[in-house]
């Protein structure tokens, strides 16, 4: 069926020459000019931080900066192996780059243990006054700066959206893993306090493999009114992890929050979110000015100004959900 998209920005596919060199050179590239060190908290082959990338390369390109030519850029990635990220942190902060940019809360952390000094652009980061990435958001103090993926009511944002699709929910579970989702607290704090005004209950669900993901929406599903909420964390949000909790959420007829389009693209009934290429492409607007002589300490952290509702219909049919018309009209994205 097809994709009806509206208000919806999309970063589109960029070739090579668009972006200078293709993702996969980025890695291995010498040259002259100044030198960008780019570390993903995600794994190269998901979709989702490959566009997040593309939309950092293609702002960068506006403002001037065009990767092999005045801007060298060594990218590394990180996916759910922790070693792996710290060791590619190391690696870029050896190489001694003008400016750092970094995606995602562990791999700001990753990064942040490897300097003090070299300047620092995060970005999709959810708590970093919590985490100790800045002092506080106006004036972050340090050699970090960036832009968060929170806003204060996103928890009562999300529990919303599931109690107007699937009314009979009383039960909310959200499953994450704590080893990379320290953020997880911030999302709870919130979760648990929308969660009486909506006669919900919620709980957290320790998850570290494939196992534990079957077992705990297993046992969500035993008994009706159960509905799941997925946070932001980099273990649940990598493509392997997301499919499988999207086709259990399907066998198991549980309804299902996501904060990405990307999962409602892949089967997943209904995300609402931060637009996280927007953020991408607020970053390289002070990569510029960084380069161009400004201080991290001197630039506040910014919240995020774009978020994506995406619903798809051919699930809610499957689950035997009816989307609300009001909240398909504000939808960005609704899929056929």
């Amino acid at each position: 069926m097809a994709t009806r998209i509206a208000r919806r920005r999309f970063i589109t596919a960029l070739g090579g020459a668009a972006l200078g060199r293709p993702l996969a050179a980025l890695a291995q590239q010498s040259g002259g000019g100044r030198r960008l060190g780019v570390l993903v908290g995600f794994a190269q082959a998901d979709p989702e931080s490959e566009s997040w990338i593309k939309a950092l390369l293609e702002r960068l390109a506006q403002l001037g900066w065009k990767s092999g030519e005045n801007l060298q850029i060594d990218l590394r990635w990180g996916g759910m192996d922790l070693d792996q990220m710290q060791r590619g942190a190391k690696e870029i902060v050896e190489a001694r780059p003008d400016v750092i940019q970094v995606t995602t809360t562990p791999a700001t952390a990753a990064i942040l243990r490897e300097t003090h000094t070299l300047p620092v652009v995060f970005a999709v980061v959810s708590d970093p006054v919590g985490a100790g990435f800045v002092q506080n958001l106006a004036h972050p103090g340090g050699n970090a700066t960036g832009f968060v993926n929170i806003e204060g009511s996103i928890g009562g944002k999300w529990l919303e959206i599931l109690k107007q699709i699937a009314p009979g929910t009383s039960r909310v579970l959200v499953p994450f893993n704590p080893k990379t989702s320290p953020q997880s607290t911030y999302y709870l704090k919130s979760l648990e306090a929308a969660a009486p005004a909506l006669t919900l209950t919620v709980s957290a669900a320790h998850v570290s493999s494939a196992v534990e993901i079957e077992a705990a929406i297993a046992d969500l599903a035993q008994s009706p009114g159960g509905g799941l909420v997925i946070i932001p964390d980099i273990y649940t949000a990598i493509q392997s992890q997301s499919d499988l909790i999207i086709s259990l959420a399907a066998r198991h007829r549980v309804p299902a929050v996501y904060f990405l389009a990307t999962s409602v693209k892949a089967g997943g009934l209904i995300s609402y979110g931060v637009d996280n290429p927007d953020l991408l492409s607020r970053s390289a607007d002070y990569i510029d000015r960084i380069l161009k002589g400004a201080k991290p300490q001197d630039l506040p952290v910014q919240l995020p100004t774009k978020f994506v509702l995406a619903v798809n219909l051919k699930t809610a049919k499957s689950l035997g959900v009816t989307v609300p018309p009001n909240l398909l009209a504000t939808a960005d994205e609704v899929i056929e």
